[in-house]
């Protein structure tokens, strides 16, 4: 079964990949861009029957060039919240993303494709229902008007599944080449270890310091929802992927902090202990994001759950102390290599 990952290098592709190669897939094709530096390196270790260039690939999947095709994981996007060039977007995001779609639909090529919560922007729901999507920038706007060709396609009865997936705030290994795109865990790990504290957004919203709240998800619990996708064409739809609990950001900075006192022999300190030290930092919201940050998302699960998918997804403080130990643990055997 030859199955196909866009964005293969990526962050959640790269754990896609992992994954089916610990189910013993190989016949794995990747595609992706890798003119970023250091980006190659979420593949090195992991076992594929091709890759080919965004570039080049729809071309090649057109002509049939890479024979019979199962799957198509389609993870390849630009995810940067604050990229204004709406040309570019469109482009990446929704004009590539509709020609995949035009060929899967003639050739009965499943696809499981990355949608966004940042299709809801500004509002309060969070189910999978036209009257909540409201995006706040061209990023959610893009992942919106494919999940509405989408709609319509499986409206008419489309000929194999369709999956669209709107991840909420993914955290998790392989993310390191996004930058300021990472997530939040991420960037509370660098600072912690390279500044002593992790800083957080002050009052704003209608929420007291560090305690806007956000969906936060292990990738390794979105990698498990997709396989199990895999392994049920019958499922199609528009489906939310996230835990369905919102956690405030001080869980995430408290988890870090925690862990990185714990593997140096120390005791785990409370939430107020934490700021009373120093190790927590809050600094004032920024002019630049207001009117254009969700201080609120927690996913409705509803869709899923209904189509049999009720594995349970990892706390905060489960999920973040794991990659926190887990981040930890790969640096010390990296300075003593």
């Amino acid at each position: 079964m030859t199955v196909i990952v866009t964005g293969a290098a990526g962050f959640i592709g790269a754990n896609i990949v992992k994954g089916l190669n610990q189910r013993g897939c190989s016949d794995i094709v990747a595609v992706d861009d890798l003119r970023q530096p250091g980006k190659f390196a979420n593949l090195a270790d992991r076992h594929l029957a091709d890759y080919f260039d965004m570039g080049d690939f729809l071309h090649r999947l057109a002509t049939g060039q890479l024979g019979r095709v199962e799957a198509v994981f389609h993870e390849g996007a630009c995810s940067d919240t604050m990229e204004h060039d709406g040309q570019f977007m469109m482009a990446n995001n929704y004009r590539w993303s509709k020609d995949l779609l035009d060929i899967c639909l003639r050739d009965g090529i499943r696809l499981l494709y990355a949608s966004s919560a940042a299709v809801y922007g500004g509002s309060t729901g969070f189910a999978v229902d036209p009257a909540n999507e409201r995006p706040l920038n061209v990023y959610g706007y893009s992942k919106l008007l494919f999940d509405n060709v989408v709609r319509r396609h499986l409206a008419e009865g489309a000929p194999m599944q369709i999956a669209g997936f709107r991840y909420f705030n993914v955290y998790g290994p392989h993310e390191q080449h996004k930058g300021r795109m990472a997530s939040v865990a991420w960037h509370h790990m660098q600072q912690l270890r390279n500044e002593g504290h992790v800083r957080l957004f002050g009052p704003y919203g209608g929420y007291a310091a560090g305690e806007q709240r956000r969906d936060f998800i292990a990738v390794s619990d979105i990698v498990r929802a997709k396989l199990w996708f895999l392994d049920n064409p019958q499922a199609s739809g528009i489906f939310n992927l996230g835990t369905g609990q919102a956690e405030p950001f001080n869980a995430v900075a408290s988890a870090v902090i925690n862990v990185e006192r714990a593997a140096s022999g120390q005791a785990p300190l409370t939430l107020a202990e934490q700021v009373a030290q120093g190790l927590i930092r809050y600094v004032d919201f920024p002019d630049a994001l207001k009117g254009r940050y969700q201080c609120f998302t927690q996913a409705d699960l509803s869709g899923l759950r209904a189509v049999g998918y009720d594995a349970p997804f990892a706390t905060v403080e489960e999920g973040v102390s794991a990659y926190a130990r887990d981040a930890g643990a790969s640096i010390a055997a990296e300075q003593t290599a």
